[in-house]
C-alpha cells in the first residue's frame, strides 16, 4: 500500500503541470492585457513596460520563464498591485480564506452525514421529508441568494450577527453567517448522498445476518453499515473542498472577507496575468492534495480495495 501512496503522490506532479501549462496559454491567449486601460498609453511607455515584464518575448519564452520562476518559488510579480509579490499576497490572503474552507466543509459533513443517518433510520417520516425538503433547497438555490437572505434576516432584522467583516475586527462572532452561506449546498449534497448509500446498506446481507445474530442496531450502524456507506461521501469530499474554496469567492465578496475571493475577481477584472495564475494554483494544488487523501482515506475504510 505505501508504494501505491508514493506512486500517487508523486503522479501529482504531472497532474499540477498540465493545469497549469493549460491555464498560463489559455490566460495570454484571451483578447486584452494587463495594460489594456481605457486611457491608453504612449507607444514607448507601453513598450518599456511590456519589456520590463517580459511581456514583449515570445510565448513560449515566456511560459518557459514562468514555470523556472514557479521551480524556484517564484509567483512573479504584480501588474496590479504594487509593492509586494503575488505571493505575499496570496499568503496574506490564503488564511482566512482556509479558516472559511475548513469550517465549512467540517460544518456540512456533519451535519449532512447527521442528517442523512436520520433520513435513512426514520425512512418516510416526517423527519426525513424535512431534512431533504432542506436538502434540495440548499441544491437549488445558489449561494449569492442564500448569502443576502441570512444577512436581512440575522443582521438586518433580528441584528443578532454583524453584517459583514472578519475576525480581527468583530472576534469568532464574525464566520458564523459566511460559514453557513458556504456549507449550505454541500450540506445538502452530503445529506442526500449519505442517505441513499446507507438506505442502500442497510438492504445489504450482511447486515441482515448480523441483525438475525442479534446485535444492537446502534453497534450495526456505526460499526458496520457507516464505514461501507460513508465511501461514496469521502470520494465526494476530495473535489467538495476545493469547489467550497472557490465557491467562497461569492461569500467573501458578499460578506467582505479579506480573503483570495477578491484578488482572483480583481485580478480577473484587470487581466492581471500573474496573480491570476497564482490563485489559480492555490486551487489546483488544493485539489490535488484532496483528492490524495481521499485515495488515502479509501483504504482504510475499505479494507477490499487494492492498491496493486
Amino acid at each position: 500500500m505505501s508504494k501505491y501512496f508514493i506512486r500517487r503522490f508523486f503522479g501529482l506532479i504531472p497532474t499540477l503541470f498540465v493545469i497549469i501549462t493549460i491555464s498560463f496559454f489559455l490566460i495570454r491567449l484571451a483578447p486584452g492585457g494587463p495594460f489594456d486601460v481605457e486611457k491608453k498609453l504612449p507607444k514607448a511607455i507601453k513598450e518599456n513596460v511590456e519589456r520590463k515584464y517580459h511581456l514583449d518575448e515570445p510565448l513560449f519564452v515566456q511560459y518557459g520563464r514562468y514555470m523556472l520562476d514557479i521551480l524556484r518559488g517564484d509567483l512573479g510579480p504584480s501588474f496590479r498591485y504594487r509593492d509586494f509579490d503575488v505571493k505575499y499576497y496570496i499568503f496574506k490572503a490564503f488564511p482566512p480564506s482556509i479558516i472559511l474552507g475548513v469550517l465549512a466543509l467540517f460544518l456540512a459533513t456533519t451535519l449532512g452525514i447527521g442528517a442523512g443517518i436520520i433520513s435513512a433510520v426514520r425512512q418516510n417520516s416526517w423527519l426525513d421529508y424535512s431534512s431533504m425538503t432542506v436538502a434540495v433547497f440548499g441544491i437549488t438555490v445558489p449561494l449569492f441568494v442564500i448569502g443576502p437572505v441570512l444577512m436581512y434576516i440575522f443582521a438586518v432584522q433580528l441584528k443578532w450577527l454583524p453584517v459583514a467583516g472578519w475576525i480581527h475586527d468583530l472576534g469568532p462572532i464574525a464566520l458564523i453567517l459566511p460559514v453557513v452561506t458556504l456549507m449550505f449546498p454541500d450540506f445538502a449534497y452530503i445529506a442526500r448522498l449519505s442517505r441513499a448509500s446507507i438506505l442502500e446498506v442497510l438492504r445489504s446481507d450482511y447486515i441482515r445476518t448480523a441483525q438475525a445474530k442479534g446485535l444492537p442496531f446502534g453497534t450495526i450502524l456505526f460499526k458496520h453499515v457507516l464505514k461501507g456507506a460513508l465511501l461514496p461521501v469521502v470520494s465526494f469530499l476530495g473535489p467538495t473542498f476545493a469547489s467550497i474554496v472557490t465557491g467562497e469567492i461569492v461569500v467573501e465578496v458578499t460578506f467582505r472577507v479579506p480573503g483570495l475571493g477578491r484578488y482572483f475577481i480583481n485580478s480577473a477584472l484587470n487581466r492581471d496575468y500573474t496573480m491570476i495564475m497564482g490563485t489559480v494554483i492555490v486551487y489546483s494544488v488544493i485539489l490535488v492534495v484532496m483528492n490524495f487523501l481521499v485515495d488515502i482515506a479509501y483504504g482504510f475504510l475499505d479494507p477490499r480495495i487494492s492498491y496493486s
